[in-house]
């Protein structure tokens, strides 16, 4: 269980959460919501002593499983030791029980043997003897290769660094775990293992996703931050929802009736400050004073508006591929792949992490008709030819989008080069519907956090209006609410898409045919998600 006891927290005079006091119980999945900048991470960072709270207190267990987001601090140690320090008793024990061993048996003494007796015992109770096998089983759930299981940490990937963290964090079956993004870096193959083993998970769970599938598949209740506190829903992230526009109306018809309150008080004061009425007057100012003072909070949810329209229609064939093969040295990860897309078809690419999906998109993208970096254009296949069809516009969001990004530019001039005949009323228009209001739109490239430069990127796409999109994991970074608008504008374009995302809910409800990645082949299914499963699961029967 943890306790939360008056509880505040503020940055300056910005309150994220004031005197919230509330109990995370044993035995339930929380998700903590909000959107970007509410204090999701700063409450989680409370939680396990990363951050002083303003004011209040935390009542919490000794034993608790985190993610740790710090990918390089156990680059000297062997994946699976990695995974075993989840268990901080356990791993203790252990490296003291190695310690002892190693000594000359003639010098242990009696304490030493004592003492090896006490470690044996812990090691025994904390299930030390299965220990690397219980954590290789963790990480091959998790998409973590055998093969790599005795490497350094080193020398992994950042992916793959983070499916290692998460699984310490999941080690010796803790009281509580906290998890801050445990689906980011995850194929879907992985989130879905992650939600089984999850709803599985008898202690007390707190997590923060963006992925909205996840957290209505694993959480029971949801811990939401707004209107400066935190308020409790039982369900996931959708009943939340729709709990919370009740409360929401309620709350903001509360402070649109004090503000007429304090407008017609003002008038009063304004009117009669000079005349006879002065008795009158000093109590409606206490009166407005009182009403200020307890002003209530507003909420802190922004929706991001997103519409992608096309300038003009592509032909009834925007792409075709023939015989495309590509390999990195021995390893084959497209072989004679061949496909026709039709207009209008919206094409999401599934698979494990490194199985294909981006060398697909580069590979086809290499003479793409304009909206591509000269760096994609000198990508190399093996074998096989790519064939825009008539009247083609792209659009490209790359999933390393940050560095097509130019610096030492605002956030207007950058979107400026784009569309030169745009006028400055309609830029920022545009960068409006994405959040950036007033002086937001001078704001450096160069400053641009990984949520707002994925919001810019939509800019420019919206601006150019493309007839096809190829998109390269656009919901990383992104809150619930930006995914969720990106989600229905993609129902809604007229256009084609090919699409790579490890979000189930934008899968499922924007694809209208998979293609899947497995060791060098791709099953090129002409369905939706929900119909691909229903094959999949027909075929293992």
């Amino acid at each position: 269980m943890i306790s939360v006891n008056n509880l505040t927290m503020r940055f300056g005079a910005k309150i994220l959460f004031e005197d919230v006091t509330t109990t995370f119980l044993p035995g339930r999945r929380y998700a903590i919501s909000g959107p970007n900048g509410a204090g999701k991470s700063t409450l989680m960072k409370i939680f396990t002593g990363e951050l002083d709270a303003f004011k209040g207190s935390v009542t919490k267990p000794k034993r608790m499983g985190v993610l740790r987001q710090d990918q390089f601090a156990f680059d000297a140690f062997r994946v699976l030791d990695v995974v075993i320090m989840g268990n901080a008793p356990l791993w203790q024990a252990m490296q003291e029980r190695e310690v002892l061993y190693e000594k000359d048996p003639a010098l242990l003494t009696d304490d030493d043997g004592m003492r090896l007796g006490e470690l044996e015992g812990i090691v025994g109770e904390e299930g030390g003897y299965s220990a690397e096998s219980d954590a290789a089983i963790l990480l091959s759930g998790l998409g973590v290769d055998d093969e790599l299981h005795e490497r350094r940490m080193g020398e992994l990937q950042g992916g793959q660094k983070v499916r290692v963290l998460l699984a310490q964090a999941l080690f010796g079956n803790p009281e509580v775990l906290l998890l801050d993004e445990p689906t980011n870096h995850l194929d879907l193959d992985s989130v879905h293992w992650l939600q089984d083993y999850l709803c599985k998970y008898e202690g007390l769970l707190i997590v923060i996703s963006h992925d909205r599938h996840f957290l209505n598949s694993v959480c029971t209740h949801t811990a939401d931050i707004d209107y400066e506190t935190v308020i409790t829903y039982t369900g996931g992230y959708d009943d939340m929802v729709l709990a919370k526009m009740q409360i929401r109306s309620r709350i903001e018809a509360q402070n649109e009736q004090r503000e007429k309150k304090i407008a017609q008080l003002n008038e009063f004061i304004a009117r009669f400050s000079a005349g006879t009425r002065s008795s009158q007057v000093t109590s409606r100012k206490k009166e407005v004073e009182r009403l200020q003072n307890s002003d209530l909070a507003r909420s802190n949810i922004q929706r991001p508006f997103i519409r992608f329209q096309i300038e003009r229609p592509s032909g009834r064939h925007p792409l075709e591929i023939q015989g495309l093969s590509k390999s990195y040295d021995d390893l084959k990860v497209i072989t004679k792949f061949s496909a026709k897309i039709a207009r209008g078809e919206k094409i999401a690419l599934m698979g494990r992490n490194g199985c294909g999906k981006t060398t697909m998109l580069r590979s086809v993208l290499r003479n793409a008709p304009g909206g591509v970096d000269e760096a994609d254009r000198a990508f190399a296949i093996d074998a096989g030819t790519v064939t825009w069809g008539h009247e083609v516009s792209v659009g490209y969001f790359a999933q390393d989008h940050r560095e097509s990004i130019q610096h030492g530019m605002t956030v207007i001039e950058w979107l400026y080069q784009f569309d030169p005949r745009a006028s400055q009323e309609e830029l920022r228009g545009l960068l409006g519907q994405m959040l950036f209001s007033g002086d937001d739109a001078l704001k450096p490239t160069q400053a641009l956090s990984g949520g707002e430069a994925a919001r810019i990127i939509f800019c420019r796409l919206m601006l150019q209006k493309p007839n096809l999109l190829v998109l390269d994991e656009p919901t990383n970074h992104l809150d619930l609410e930006s995914i969720n608008a990106l989600n229905i504008a993609l129902q809604k374009y007229e256009g084609t898409v090919l699409l790579v995302t490890h979000d189930h809910d934008v899968i499922e409800e924007v694809a209208t045919r998979i293609w899947h990645f497995d060791h060098g082949k791709i099953e090129d299914f002409p369905g939706t998600y929900e119909e691909y499963q229903a094959a999949q699961a027909q075929e293992k029967k």
